[in-house]
């Protein structure tokens, strides 16, 4: 792998890739994806914990769910300066600041003595783990355009899928077999693990001349910019939305699958393996006709597939009786087709904003990370008291994720947006 130094020759730290001459490094994919899948694994990974947490802290279930909140609000707010911060200072800072920050709030968590201290613990690690997600996006970026950093996206999010799959597994049997405080012990391992690996693997791909500015002024009117973008809003709330759909059932799950299924802490692959199987074939696909669908086309296959299957959820829980297998069943064909559709989604967002593709990731993650905290605090304690109202919470979610994607296509047809972001939206055989 060729690197260019940025001012010390031979440093790793300062190498910088010059991602317009030379091609991604080797073995990047799976780092690009571990760095993406730490918020949501620190999420899953203690959902099997919340009984025995509120037993060991004297909590209520409802102050032990609350944990979920204080970790998602401070994880919206910070994405909204991770990527202005990686444009200014570089990507692989950023990440290794935030990897190390987050991993001495998982050990802290370790030693807790009350629900409060395991609610200010959490928000610390709400305020890192988003740098991955938010700077992976911009990495991509970086690196690729059209059809190839489509299939990167999609490579990344297979590999993503892995994570929330295992997370809720293993956290259920360290959960098992030594104690809810092991668990965070797992999250600091990780971490660790994450931190030498971006250390090793991850080299800087923005280089010094195209670093953006921290300065106040420069900063407001650049988000200023980006959030009075309909075209951005209506995206990113189309991807909000769609994932806020299946999300609900991982905030539900402790109930969704023990109470309303019968299923053991220690079985959450019973959700979360169709849900991700979903997720990695969507992904796959979504990769392999890159070169032959436009982002148009694959976003109408992926929103068809959401709603058969959000179709099937509800006729299931109105006119049958809720198995296990039937009523994870529309986890795989929700998933799939949100997968096959993200990765022209988040293209899309990026490319309104070229000169600020980390700051336009923060801003996107911080609308997705917005709708989770709604759904965390407000939706999905609404929803899950039974299967059939998380089937509706479903279906109503999806239908307002189309409706913004429906709009935001129905500028570029009608020319209200940039005429180059069209035609690289539809394509060509689109565009005859």
């Amino acid at each position: 792998m060729l690197l260019k130094p940025c001012s010390t020759a031979g440093s790793r730290k300062n190498d910088v890739l010059d991602s317009e001459n030379l091609p991604a490094p080797r073995g990047i994919a799976p780092v690009l994806a571990a760095m993406a899948a730490l918020g949501p694994f620190s999420i899953d990974t203690y959902l099997p914990s919340f009984g025995a947490i509120g037993e060991s802290l004297l909590a209520t279930p409802l102050q032990v769910q609350q944990t979920l909140t204080a970790y998602l609000l401070p994880f919206a707010l910070m994405t909204l300066w991770h990527g202005a911060i990686a444009d200014a200072l570089g990507r692989r800072r950023v990440i290794l600041v935030a990897v190390a920050l987050f991993a001495a709030a998982s050990a802290a968590c370790m030693f807790v003595t009350s629900i409060e201290e395991l609610w200010l613990l959490r928000a610390l690690q709400g305020m890192t783990a988003g740098a991955g997600m938010v700077v992976c996006r911009a990495i991509v970026r970086d690196l690729y355009d059209g059809a190839q950093a489509r299939r990167l996206i999609a490579k990344i999010t297979m590999l993503f899928a892995l994570a929330p799959a295992l997370a809720p597994v293993l956290g259920g049997w360290v959960q098992t077999w030594f104690g809810w405080r092991a668990v965070f012990a797992l999250l600091v391992l990780l971490s660790v693990a994450l931190w030498l690996a971006c250390w090793t693997l991850l080299p800087e791909t923005l280089p010094r001349h195209r670093r953006q500015s921290l300065r106040l002024g420069y900063l407001a009117k650049a988000y200023r910019k980006v959030l009075t973008s309909q075209d951005f809003l209506l995206i990113c709330s189309a991807l909000a939305l769609n994932f806020v759909a299946f999300f609900i059932y991982v905030l539900s799950a402790p109930v969704f699958l023990v109470r309303h299924l019968g299923v053991s802490s220690t079985g959450f692959l019973w959700l979360y393996g169709p849900s991700m199987s979903g997720l990695l074939i969507g992904a796959a696909l979504s990769g392999l006709v890159a070169s032959r669908l436009s982002p148009f086309r694959t976003i109408v296959a992926g929103y068809l597939v959401m709603g058969v299957a959000a179709a099937f959820n509800i006729a299931l829980n109105l006119f049958g009786q809720p198995t296990l297998l039937l009523s994870v069943l529309p986890l795989f064909g929700f998933t799939l087709g949100m997968s096959l559709a993200m990765p022209c989604l988040t293209l899309a967002a990026l490319d309104l904003f070229p000169e600020q593709r980390g700051l336009a990731a923060s801003c996107q993650t911080f609308v997705q990370a917005t709708g989770n905290t709604l759904a965390a605090a407000l939706i999905a304690p609404l929803l899950w008291g039974s299967t059939l109202s998380l089937a509706g919470g479903m279906a109503g979610l999806l239908l307002l994720g189309a409706v913004a994607a429906a709009l935001y296509y129905r500028r570029l047809s009608t020319g209200a947006s940039s005429g180059l972001l069209a035609i690289s939206f539809f394509g060509k055989r689109d565009q005859a």
